[in-house]
């Protein structure tokens, strides 16, 4: 196969934790192969004339931790020159981020393969593109209104409520029975019934850990990463404070993969995290899932050899 020119767009490279950064791994793993990678942060790609184009730096990965990045100088690139561009942007999904899935979408359109696709970053919220599989949720609902919600409250007693842009386990909130504080939390979550919210029944199987499962092209890895809740913790993630143990998949948790699989790869979304709690989904992690550096170092896997054989086998 020729040289594969890869593009990555990514927040700031030098403030990342190199120990635990899923794109820091997917990049060694492409330089592994001898692939050209260049950088752009968000703001830098640009339409010039309906041609998609961005301020790229040639970048040079290191598997240090002292040390694990080094640039070239800046240029302004055509973004149909790249082969392939991994769309690393963290959420939240804000304008900046709207704005460029169009930009990439034009540089696919020229024969750039993004992964993931433009337009399935713009349709599947991560945390109601869930509810298309409601086989495999716990009971959900998402509304604005405050009766709404009260409802499922008074149905389920014991609910999580949480913001459809969140990440990280931000503004989650557990509202147990007589809870004094639901209304407060409803009026917060929904701006005073201006933006939708989603409620879920409280799941007591956290406490065996969050499952962060990892799959590529509609494929699961084989180990799940359970995040387990800091003492006193309602959630499992990561930058919550949470601990992730590696397992490995359960019946449960592969029958879940087998029915999302199909639509994941109908919209080309070839790297994507989804949540498990105990038998249930509860998120589809589609713009920037972690956990590969957990994984691999637990489980000595290389996810993202695999992704970029994967990457390969599309180009």
């Amino acid at each position: 196969m020729k040289n594969i020119k890869l593009g990555v767009v990514m927040d700031p490279i030098e403030a990342i934790n190199p120990k635990k950064d899923s794109t820091l791994a997917m990049l060694l793993s492409a330089q592994q192969r001898d692939w050209q990678i260049f950088y752009f942060l968000p703001q830098h790609l640009m339409l010039d004339q309906g041609r998609p184009k961005g301020h790229g730096r040639a970048l040079t990965v290191y598997d240090k931790l002292d040390h694990w990045y080094s640039f070239g100088d800046s240029q302004l690139m055509d973004l149909q020159r790249l082969d392939v561009i991994l769309m690393r942007q963290e959420p939240p999904f804000d304008s900046q981020f709207l704005s460029n899935t169009f930009i990439l979408e034009a540089a696919e359109r020229l024969g750039t393969l993004i992964i993931n696709r433009p337009q399935s970053l713009r349709d599947c919220n991560e945390k109601v593109f869930a509810t298309e599989f409601p086989q495999c949720c716990p009971p959900v609902i998402v509304s604005a209104l405050a009766d709404d919600l009260r409802h499922f409250h008074a149905e389920h007693q014991d609910i999580i409520l949480k913001p459809l842009d969140g990440m990280g386990g931000s503004s989650i909130f557990r509202v147990k029975a007589n809870d004094p504080n639901l209304n407060v939390i409803i009026e917060t979550l929904t701006g005073h019934q201006s933006r939708s919210i989603m409620a879920q029944r409280y799941l007591p199987e956290i406490s065996a850990g969050d499952k962060r499962i990892l799959l590529i092209d509609g494929q699961p890895q084989a180990f799940a990463l359970a995040r387990m809740p800091a003492t006193g913790e309602t959630r499992g993630n990561l930058a919550a404070g949470g601990t992730g143990v590696a397992q490995p998949l359960s019946d449960r948790d592969y029958w879940i993969c087998e029915q999302i699989a199909p639509t994941l790869k109908d919209k080309g979304l070839m790297f994507v995290g989804i949540d498990v709690i105990g038998d249930y989904l509860t998120e589809i992690n589609v713009t920037c899932p972690t956990c590969i550096r957990e994984l691999d170092a637990q489980c000595e896997l290389d996810i993202g050899e695999t992704l970029m054989a994967c990457i390969a086998s599309k180009l």
